[in-house]
């Protein structure tokens, strides 16, 4: 049995660490505990509980409103993972510098990102959004309605089979922004979008789904040849909970132009996390160096 002193000793050691890791452990009983409790209490999905709340507080057909109602959400009920508003103005202003024709989402969750990168996008653009489970698939759908695209534009395909699009909200009748959003595991849709999407190749690439894939899919993205010559691709959550493998292969592969933009985890601002820039050199010459430097994002 362990003596009274020797505890007492341990005292000072495991207040440290409480105080040290206490944005973790908040981090955990928000996004972990607490909607597992939810979940078994309320008997309806989490992913329902959120969209509930969309519809009885975003305004139809606005998806700036649409996104600041997620992070309410998010900020005050029940954590989500997305990208949130600090690390999505790093977004907005990479999709204003570049204006990409052709944008491909890996990871769309309930259809945060999915607005972001839509609302952003120049008219006549198309979004290829990749939307790994199917219940999260059905509900971003009813997000990216909601947030004022016509029901035509959206397109489901489990693991890359049929599909169905068409022109949404946009700028002009003459040139709207599409969506096309496809259901299945993001290493059997890459495969198929030359094919069955007629996605010959991308120009913007954003990576939020899970961190293990992103080196699988990066170098899927290459072999199918469906980078553009300076095409970026981004992507989120790279130093929490962390991308190491697929960082130290854009580095030193020499093919990308690297960048970290520093910033903090969604929702929790004490928390550091960053977004990866990548831009695509092609299969030349290498990229002496690799990485190009950091940069601390918006506050």
């Amino acid at each position: 049995m362990v003596s009274p002193a020797i505890a007492l000793a341990f005292v000072p050691l495991l207040l440290t660490l409480l105080l040290r890791y206490r944005h973790y452990l908040a981090l955990l009983y928000r996004a972990v505990l607490r909607l597992w409790l939810r979940d078994r209490l309320s008997g309806v999905p989490r992913e329902h509980r959120a969209f509930q709340y969309l519809l009885a507080h975003a305004v139809p057909g606005d998806p700036r409103h649409v996104l600041s109602t997620f992070d309410r959400w998010s900020c005050r009920h029940e954590h989500l993972s997305c990208v949130g508003p600090v690390k999505g103005r790093i977004v907005e202003r990479l999709l204003a510098e570049r204006a990409p024709r052709r944008v491909l989402e890996l990871g769309t969750h309930l259809g945060y990102g999915a607005v972001l990168l839509a609302a952003g996008l120049p008219p006549g653009a198309r979004l290829y959004t990749v939307a790994v489970e199917p219940r999260h698939g059905a509900v971003a759908e009813k997000v990216i309605r909601l947030a004022g695209f016509d029901e035509r534009t959206v397109s489901t395909g489990a693991g890359g089979g049929t599909h169905r699009g068409g022109p949404r909200y946009g700028d002009t009748e003459q040139d709207p922004v599409q969506v096309e959003l496809i259901v299945g595991p993001t290493d059997a849709v890459i495969p198929r979008l030359q094919q069955h999407h007629g996605l010959a190749q991308v120009d913007f690439v954003f990576m939020d789904h899970r961190k293990c894939w992103y080196l699988r899919d990066l170098r899927l993205l290459e072999t199918h040849q469906l980078l553009a010559p300076g095409a970026t691709v981004l992507a989120d959550n790279v130093l929490f909970p962390g991308a190491p493998h697929f960082l130290q292969y854009a580095k030193t592969c020499g093919r990308y132009h690297c960048r970290l933009h520093r910033a903090s985890l969604e929702y929790f601002p004490a928390i550091p996390d960053g977004i990866a820039e990548l831009r695509y050199a092609g299969d030349g010459d290498p990229v002496p160096g690799g990485d190009t430097g950091v940069h601390r994002g918006p506050h």
